[in-house]
């Protein structure tokens, strides 16, 4: 049996029912108290990012043979249980990696424009020429904080638009042949030096908060934040208090510490106008999920042969 706990590709949902028993019940991650008593007979379980595979689920799955996970984060399953229960975790490494780094590039060109700004202005009958005059992106400064595969694809697509990247990453070797035509620079530095600022790390102990009120005041008057990484990576009141302040020049933030946002969060952002919110989609496209939706479908369907 298969359980889809959030939304997938239609047409993969039927392939994987025409193979094996599947129940695809997308609004599932919204009643997580009700998983585990679904779990009896389920050999494969398709989650996104709101799902929490925890050791308790885990523990409810005797059966449970593979997390097929419809993207790459993977903070919301507990893989020291998945492991020590002998159950794989297959993430739909690379399937997004396009819709991410597009959405980068363009909040970076809407945010130093500045001109998304003027609709509220123009219908009150207002003409804000001088506000919205903004800023060219080619030859300003992209940092890059992580340099993977995303963090990279983005890199590629700034430096077309004639953007200069640097990048912070002490994983990856400095012999890496990646690093051809970013300059590799400490976190200090990329915040210092760089006009636009891109997070590209996973959520652990030692990145939580990581880009906080004292990392803010590192970053260049007028820079811009943004974050498709993952929530909590940002400590979201020091980010609302420099907007306000009008040390930075705008931010995006497309993930955030409690998931979905609720209205209570969200009121520590109310009336910053150069602060752009959307709801953890920057790797969901039409198309990147027709690609991811394939990948887990495949990678699922061959485990459990």
């Amino acid at each position: 049996m298969i359980l889809i706990t959030e939304f997938m590709d239609e047409s993969e949902v039927a392939r994987l029912s025409a193979a094996h028993p599947t129940t695809y019940a997308p609004d599932l991650a919204d009643r997580q108290a009700d998983i585990p008593a679904l779990m009896a007979g389920v050999r494969a379980l398709v989650v996104r990012n709101r799902t929490k595979v925890t050791a308790a689920l885990i523990a409810a799955a005797p059966d449970l043979r593979v997390v097929g996970r419809l993207g790459v984060g993977l903070d919301n399953i507990d893989l020291d249980a998945c492991r020590g229960a002998g159950v794989e975790v297959i993430p739909a490494t690379g399937a997004n990696t396009l819709s991410v780094a597009e959405y980068v590039v363009t909040n970076a060109l809407v945010l130093l424009r500045n001109a998304y700004q003027a609709r509220d202005a123009m219908e009150a009958g207002a003409w804000p020429r001088t506000q919205c005059s903004g800023r060219e992106v080619a030859g300003r400064k992209l940092g890059l904080v992580g340099f993977g595969a995303i963090a990279r694809e983005t890199a590629r697509l700034a430096k077309a638009l004639g953007m200069e990247v640097c990048a912070f990453d002490p994983i990856v070797s400095p012999d890496d042949p990646a690093w051809t035509g970013v300059e590799r620079l400490s976190f200090d530095e990329v915040l210092a030096g760089s006009d636009v600022i891109s997070l590209h790390v996973p959520l652990t102990p030692q990145t939580h908060h990581m880009i906080n009120a004292t990392r803010l005041s590192q970053m260049r008057d007028g820079a811009v934040l943004i974050n498709a990484a993952r929530g909590g990576v940002v400590d979201e009141a020091a980010l609302a208090s420099a907007l306000r302040e009008g040390h930075l020049g705008g931010a995006a933030l497309d993930v955030f510490e409690t998931e979905p946002l609720s209205a209570e969060a969200a009121q520590i952002f109310r009336g910053i106008g150069n602060l752009i919110l959307t709801p953890h989609i920057a790797g969901v496209t039409d198309d990147s999920n027709t690609r991811v939706s394939k990948m887990i479908a495949d990678l699922v369907l061959d485990r459990l042969k």
